[in-house]
């Protein structure tokens, strides 16, 4: 005979195996009905039933993206150069649909480290075919070629003592090495007002460039200089703005709001700053 705490330990164990048929007999049923389909019903004891927590992921460590800035390498140069020169490779296109077309190279003096002759041909080519520039006179188209072929003028970038001798003042004494000038074909631009610009200019060195540029070609191109039209007005191209202003404001481009800026024939007896 058994007792109390026996039918009590039996009845608890059939607990699970009724609990299991029911719910067998359920999915069966309701498999057979069509409700469900394509369904596995797995019973697991209590006992073996856990929770299995997520892995947490381990934190990836951010990559360290490179600079994006560009170096900025200083122009540094002697006083004088060896007077030797790289020609810029290749040619562009020509600029400007009208007119007389000028042919020019562009050089460098192996001296000058920091820009190369494509880098400051590149420069050159894009002041001189701009919106703004010569060409959009109608009355001349210009095109860079490389060394070898036929140019009308060269554009140089000359160490101080190297513009001397390529502007002809070497050649009767007189020491100038501050400005840049046009001698013939030789258009010369001084690496030392490429660098460091003039004072009082009033404008960014980007602007004193484009005038010099423009300035020594337009001396190529048969124009000479021109005095300032009026006190607060734009110094025409042509001024000689390295020297002074005289009441003008800086301005690099031979066209302004569509129309070539002019002034009177002449120049200032300005004094050239020691070098």
């Amino acid at each position: 005979m058994r007792s109390g705490h026996d039918r009590e330990m039996t009845a608890a164990g059939r607990g699970p195996r009724r609990f299991l048929g029911v719910v067998l007999l359920g999915a069966v049923a309701l498999l057979l009905s069509g409700c469900i389909t394509g369904v596995t019903i797995t019973y697991v004891p209590a006992a073996h039933r856990s929770v299995a927590a997520l892995p947490t992921p381990s934190p990836t460590p951010s990559a360290v993206a490179p600079s994006t800035t560009p170096k900025v390498v200083p122009i540094t140069y002697p006083r004088a150069g060896r007077r030797t020169w790289t020609v810029a490779s290749g040619h562009s296109r020509v600029a400007g649909s009208r007119g007389r077309l000028f042919r020019y190279r562009v050089a460098v003096e192996e001296s000058i480290s920091g820009i190369t002759a494509d880098q400051f041909a590149r420069t050159v080519v894009k002041t001189l075919g701009g919106a703004r520039g010569w060409t959009a006179t109608g009355d001349v188209r210009l095109q860079r070629v490389a060394a070898g072929g036929p140019a009308d003028f060269t554009i140089y970038l000359a160490t101080p003592r190297t513009r001397d001798q390529l502007c002809g003042d070497e050649a009767v004494g007189h020491v100038d090495e501050y400005t840049s000038c046009r001698n013939g074909a030789n258009v010369v631009v001084n690496v030392a007002r490429w660098v460091h610009g003039v004072p009082r200019y009033g404008a960014s060195p980007a602007v004193y460039r484009e005038y010099v540029i423009n300035h020594e070609t337009g001396h190529a191109l048969g124009h000479g200089h021109e005095l300032c039209p009026g006190t607060g007005k734009k110094a025409p191209v042509m001024q000689q703005q390295t020297l002074g202003l005289h009441g003008c404001t800086a301005n690099g481009w031979p066209m302004v709001k569509g129309k070539l800026l002019s002034g009177a024939p002449g120049q200032y007896d300005d004094p050239v700053p020691a070098p």
